[in-house]
């Protein structure tokens, strides 16, 4: 036993416990939802940043006259509140005190009568029109723009301990000073002082930076520190209750999907970015739109997926490529992903604005019931997603990935909609209304996204399977132990690196996560050669937390999923409702029947869902709650 263990456990004797289960078990119920619930972020964040268009140029005139126009036109009422200012605002840090200096000459609002400059006119300015103000800084010591700009406009000024601006070192004074001081709203906290600054780097070598060994590295989870990574977050999440007392602020992790964000990113923050940034092209689209599209049941009312921001506006989703920018609007609308617009307001034309304008699919992004679109249908040139709605619609997506058209077939079954009974479809682009039965053909061009909303009856009439509302489901614990990359994420060409270097590799972790409708390796689910449409795939030793909303009964069909490896490997299955047990199975290995569990579940406010094996190391087999449904 190691001096810190056998310490550990002298203390909790000495208090008179003992290393429950409860204590050291993973797998253990809690009794309580552990996805982020702090901040203000119970419906995907709307709004602006300043990056996209300007990067470090941002000024006081670029980003009223943003903040302006989205006013003017209407978007402020339909929900676009957040103006964020990205990189590029500092001056600074005083050394005497360590207090971050405003480029002044760049925000002339924040030269004051009393004292240093203050951003607290203009955040005072946007809230008086009705929005709310983000800022920008670093996990690091440095920033973003001090890693990787080729030029020196607007990055911080003086000697090298006054040009360290970031976080590092300083968490809980900025966080005092951006929110208490300042009145910020928001912050979205960067990575690259974290990854971009060891010792052997050009810019530390030359004397520019001092070197803060990497904690992040981008092709790597095990080159990563990942406890390191999450203890700084939870130092910011501290200081961010300890400055907003009464809870409305927001949280943005942007480390690109390094570090294994992808499975904790939803209990740190309130968005976390699944990928590097998006650039105005079609294949680095969907680059960030496949490190998201897989990942519902990591996405849930207060943390969200994050893609990155909207791109509309310039390069391939310009005013001269209409279809290309409805189909960026319709998938982040899909996905529940934050809506930022990233295009120079001042400049975006009507046919832009209608598009970010579009009060239906505002609607199905802004859903209460916080679903993120689970794929139904998936191939490399069309998919089709579905998300259940809170007034039971459905909104279904046919997306042409391809360069040629498609004749697509849309199903009552995609849509977990009865084949025999009549089903609307209201087309979210055009306003036209139709309907089918059974299923409909559909001709898809190109880059196209035809999105509609369904209504119909549920092919399940007495409740929802668990795969059609993710929002409410959340894998505490999926199995995963060694994260692997993930080969279904599309490389494209970064367009900040081009074709230097061997190219991207699939990078981002994740693959082996809990699926909806799939097993963890994407895959179908069956249990001893019984196929399931409708279901949860993730790896055994894991623990899905499920909220109940009114439902009396749960039912599944579980079992070890037929694609496992290990044919010999036991695993059990329990069922708990407020950390009580309800339910279990006997030991189950591959090949043996789906065994039927069921329990009332009434007055149930949080059910656990644990599958357990026993002596398994490394990532655990694949086990499937086929049908898992909560039930009236």
């Amino acid at each position: 036993m190691t001096p810190r263990r056998l310490f550990l456990t002298l203390a909790m004797l000495c208090a008179g416990t003992t290393l429950s289960a409860q204590t050291v078990d993973p797998l253990a119920p809690t009794g309580r939802w552990s996805a982020y619930q702090g901040g203000r972020a119970e419906l995907p964040p709307m709004g602006w940043n300043s990056w996209n268009a300007f990067f470090t140029e941002i000024d006081e005139e670029k980003l009223m006259g943003s903040a302006q126009r989205i006013l003017d036109s209407g978007l402020a009422r339909k929900g676009y509140r957040y103006i964020n200012i990205d990189d590029g605002w500092w001056l600074r840090r005083r050394t005497s005190d360590g207090r971050l200096m405003i480029r002044s000459e760049k925000f002339p609002s924040s030269l004051t009568a009393r004292g240093d400059p203050s951003f607290r006119p203009l955040t005072d300015r946007l809230h008086a029109m009705g929005f709310k103000a983000g800022i920008y800084s670093d996990l690091g010591r440095n920033i973003c723009s001090q890693a990787y700009s080729n030029g020196e406009a607007q990055l911080p000024e003086g000697t090298m301990a006054e040009r360290e601006v970031g976080l590092y070192g300083h968490s809980d004074q900025d966080i005092r000073l951006f929110f208490a001081d300042w009145g910020f709203d928001a912050i979205k906290v960067d990575g690259c002082g974290i990854r971009a600054f060891a010792a052997d780097a050009e810019r530390v070598r030359n004397g520019q930076y001092r070197a803060l060994s990497p904690l992040i590295d981008q092709a790597s989870t095990t080159r990563s520190d990942i406890p390191a990574v999450k203890a700084l977050f939870a130092d910011i999440n501290r200081s961010l209750a300890r400055h907003n007392p009464d809870g409305d602020y927001l949280l943005s992790l942007c480390i690109w999907g390094s570090a294994d964000v992808r499975a904790w990113g939803k209990d740190v923050g309130n968005i976390s970015r699944t990928s590097d940034d998006i650039s105005p092209d079609w294949s680095r689209m969907l680059t960030n739109y496949d490190s998201a599209v897989r990942r519902a049941l990591y996405a849930h009312p207060g943390s969200w997926n994050d893609p990155d921001m909207l791109f509309i506006g310039a390069g391939d989703f310009d005013e001269r490529h209409l279809t290309e920018a409805r189909s960026h609007f319709t998938l982040w609308a899909m996905m529940n992903a934050p809506l930022l617009i990233g295009a120079d307001m001042r400049k975006t034309p009507q046919p832009l604005l209608d598009i970010f304008g579009n009060t239906g699919l505002i609607a199905i992004n802004q859903d209460p019931a916080g679903n993120q679109a689970v794929i139904a249908f998936d191939s490399d040139s069309l998919q089709i997603l579905v998300k259940t709605l809170a007034n039971g619609d459905k909104a279904v997506a046919l997306f042409n990935r391809g360069i040629a058209s498609v004749d697509a077939v849309l199903t009552a079954d995609h849509l977990k909609l009865r084949p025999d009974r009549p089903i609307a479809l209201l087309d979210l682009w055009t306003g036209a209304t139709s309907g089918f039965t059974k299923e409909v053909k559909l001709r898809v061009e190109p880059r196209q996204t035809l999105v509609f909303r369904a209504s119909g009856d549920h092919a399940l009439a007495d409740g929802l399977y668990l795969s059609e509302q993710p929002g409410g489901v959340n894998p505490a614990i999926d199995g995963v132990v060694q994260p692997q990359a993930d080969p279904t994420t599309y490389r494209s060409i970064p367009g900040w690196r081009s074709t230097r270097g061997i190219g991207e590799r699939p990078i981002y972790a994740g693959w082996g996560g809990a699926m909806a409708d799939a097993t963890p390796y994407n895959q179908p689910l069956m249990i001893a050669g019984r196929s399931f449409t409708a279901g949860i795939g993730i790896l055994a030793n894991s623990r899905l937390e499920v909220r109940n909303t009114g439902f009396a009964r749960f039912t599944a069909q579980v079992g070890v999923d037929d694609s496992a490896g290990d044919g010999g490997q036991s695993v059990r299955f329990f069922l708990y409702g407020d950390g009580r047990p309800l339910a279990s199975t006997p030991p189950l290995r591959r090949g043996s029947a789906a065994y039927a569990m069921s329990a009332p579940v009434k007055g149930v406010a949080i059910l656990e869902l644990v599958a357990r094996a026993e002596g398994v190391t490394g990532n655990a087999v694949p086990v499937t709650w086929g049908e898992a449904a909560l039930r009236r």
